[in-house]
C-alpha cells in the first residue's frame, strides 16, 4: 500500500469525486501486475513514456476515464476506458494486439468513502475485494506479463516450506557407510504376517534368537551335499528348509554347529 500511498498523494489535487480514487486505485493494480500507464486518451501524445504515474490530464473526463497502458515485457498495450454510470463504474479493457477484451463492474460505495477524499488513510475500504475483482476479472483473462509471471515462479521456488531438493518420485537416498537398512517386509506378500514366529532364528526377516552364524559377519552358507560322493539334485532341499548336512561342515567354517540347541530327545534313537 506504500506505493498506492505515494501515488494517491501526488493525484489528490486533482480529485474532485469519489470515481477519480478508485480509478487510482485501479490504475495501481494494473501497475503492480506488471504494466506501465502510456498516457491518457485512445491515441498516443509526443514525448509519451512509460511511467507507473498517472498522466497529466487522466482526470479530465469525469464520464469515461480512458488510459493506455503497455506489459513490461512489451508483449501486450492495453485499452482501458472506465464508465461512470450512476452509482457504478464499467470497466473495458482491450488488448490491441489480441484483441482480447475483458469487462467488469464495480459499485464505488463499496470501495471507497466519498468524505474521506482528503485522507489515504480512510478513503479506501475492501482493498482486497477490489484487488481480487481486478485481477480475475481484467489480468487473468488478458494475461499476466512474462516477468511478473517469471518473478512470482522464482518466489515460489525460494518458499522455505517447499524444499528445493524434495522429489516425492525420487529414489530415497542410500544410508551411509557402515549402516545397515532395516529389514521390512514385503507389503506384496499378506501371509508374511507372523513369519518371525515360525522362523526363530531370522532366515526369513528377523527371529527371536541370535544365531552365531548370522552375527552381523556374512558367512558361507552350509552345503547340505557334505560328505556324499556327489551333489544333491536341485530341488531336494525347499529354500528356508532347516536341513543337517550329511557330512561335517567345509573346513575353516567358524562359528558353532547349526545344532547348538537341538530339540528335546534329539539324541534318542528311538523318537
Amino acid at each position: 500500500m506504500a506505493g498506492l500511498e505515494v501515488l494517491y498523494c501526488s493525484a489528490r489535487a486533482g480529485m474532485s469525486c469519489p470515481q477519480d480514487a478508485l480509478v487510482c486505485g485501479i490504475h495501481w493494480e494494473l501497475i503492480q501486475h506488471g504494466y506501465r500507464c502510456l498516457g491518457a486518451g485512445e491515441q498516443p501524445g509526443p514525448d509519451e513514456r512509460e511511467s507507473e504515474l498517472l498522466p497529466a490530464g487522466w482526470e479530465a473526463n469525469k464520464e469515461v476515464y480512458t488510459l493506455r497502458y503497455k506489459s513490461t515485457d512489451g508483449a501486450r498495450e492495453l485499452l482501458l476506458k472506465a464508465i461512470v454510470v450512476e452509482d457504478s463504474m464499467i470497466l473495458n479493457v482491450m488488448d490491441r494486439a489480441s484483441q482480447k477484451v475483458a469487462d467488469v463492474t464495480l459499485a464505488v460505495a463499496d470501495y471507497i468513502n466519498p468524505e474521506h477524499l482528503n485522507d489515504f488513510h480512510k478513503v479506501y475500504k475492501n482493498m482486497e475485494e477490489l484487488r481480487t475483482r481486478i485481477v480475475s476479472g481484467i489480468i487473468a483473462p488478458l494475461g499476466v506479463p512474462t516477468e511478473k509471471a517469471k518473478k512470482e515462479s522464482q518466489a515460489e521456488k525460494k518458499d522455505p516450506d517447499s524444499p528445493l531438493d524434495y522429489n516425492p518420485l525420487g529414489i530415497p537416498p542410500r544410508h551411509p557407510a557402515g549402516m545397515r537398512a532395516p529389514s521390512w517386509p514385503s507389503p506384496l506378500n499378506p501371509f508374511a504376517v507372523g513369519g518371525q514366529d515360525l522362523d526363530p532364528l531370522g532366515g526369513r526377516s528377523g527371529g527371536m534368537i541370535v544365531d552365531p552364524l548370522r552375527s552381523g559377519f556374512p558367512q558361507p552358507g552350509i552345503d547340505p551335499s557334505a560328505g556324499l560322493p556327489s551333489r544333491l539334485p536341485p530341488g531336494a532341499v525347499p529354500p528356508g528348509a532347516r536341513f543337517d548336512p550329511f557330512g561335517p561342515l567345509g573346513a575353516g567354517r567358524a562359528g558353532p554347529d547349526p545344532d547348538h540347541l537341538p530339540p528335546p530327545g534329539y539324541d534318542d534313537m528311538f523318537m
